[in-house]
């Protein structure tokens, strides 16, 4: 039963040593490209770094709510879009079904998603290189390999395991509450269901349940953490926790509810994360000045050939 345990979790919990691979792997691969070919770099400002750093605002991406009913229900306040939110989020975890495991019989969430890791920008010193660009999917495809969950946040596809914190926070039960949330709204779909959108209030150095961003997605934690296990990367001033700063901000998610049954029919989570580091100093590369941009995904349902291509499951 462990082992399957451990295989089960092999997504988020490596993810913040994985993203720092790459982003060494980048840096100095950034840093020796523009030395030889600075005819091909691109300045950017007001992005991140010393340029100007990622925007504090936090503004809403999506439309404002509506008050009104919406397949048949009640919304007054944002308070009922997630109280409902978090009724249906409860009842879709009690929700199992049979799977086979390369071909062992499993019993895993009825409802499970993929995940999705992106880089979307890295800047070094302010300045992108469209070349090393290319690299990076490539790059993050051979070292991140996503594997099924439930219903975000969450760290598992079994729900005897779907617990983080060694235990202590149940990932079955959503705490979401009206006062993480920045924006929400529903959409009447006229066939019996309603697709609700949130959009959490945005967070530094968000840990699992700990505030708006991780009562709603499946965050990275404690990245310094994890980046001082890194031996290859250092600071040229101060320490891990003084150079890397953390912005949880502009995520969406969006869930489709039968409204007869409760049952969430698909959904989609966009969380998105800005990462400012200075001071880095990687191998021969000193005292450099990055962000990174990153864009975790989740999609409900999780399409038979990812099951089968990440972790050897078929339903049934």
């Amino acid at each position: 039963m462990a082992k399957g345990n451990v295989g089960a979790k092999s997504g988020l919990s490596k993810v913040n040593k994985i993203l720092f691979i790459i982003f060494c792997i980048l840096l100095v691969g950034t840093v020796v490209f523009v030395a030889v070919s600075p005819a091909k770099v691109a300045e950017k400002s007001g992005e991140g770094g010393e340029e100007g750093g990622a925007s504090q605002e936090d503004v809403a991406v999506i439309d404002e709510f509506t008050p009104g009913t919406y397949g048949g229900i009640e919304f007054k306040t944002v308070e009922d879009v997630v109280n409902y939110y978090v009724e249906v989020f409860n009842y879709n975890k009690t929700l199992t079904a049979p799977y086979k495991e390369n071909g062992e019989a499993k019993t895993f969430y009825k409802l499970l998603g993929d995940e999705k890791l992106e880089i979307t920008s890295l800047l070094v010193d302010g300045k992108e290189n469209a070349t090393i660009n290319k690299l990076v999917p490539g790059i993050m495809g051979g070292l991140f390999s996503g594997s099924p969950k439930g219903l975000s946040p969450s760290d598992n596809r079994d729900p005897q395991y779907d617990t983080r914190d060694d235990g202590k926070i149940d990932e079955k039960q959503s705490h979401l509450t009206a006062d993480d949330v920045l924006a929400c709204n529903v959409k009447d779909n006229g066939d019996g269901t309603i697709t609700i959108t949130i959009q959490p209030k945005g967070a530094e150095l968000s840990f699992a349940d700990k505030d708006s961003q991780g009562r709603f997605f499946n965050v990275l934690g404690d990245i310094t953490g994890t980046v001082s296990q890194i031996s290859v990367l250092s600071f040229s001033q101060g320490d891990a926790n003084d150079n890397i700063k953390v912005l949880y901000q502009g995520g969406t998610g969006e869930v489709t509810v039968d409204t007869k049954t409760k049952e969430v029919t698909k959904a989609f989570y966009m969380m998105k994360v800005h990462l400012d580091i200075t001071h880095a100093n990687v191998t021969i590369i000193k005292d450099k000045s990055a962000t990174m941009d990153l864009e975790y995904s989740n999609t409900f349902p999780a399409s038979d050939d990812f099951l089968k291509s990440s972790k050897g499951i078929t339903r049934g």
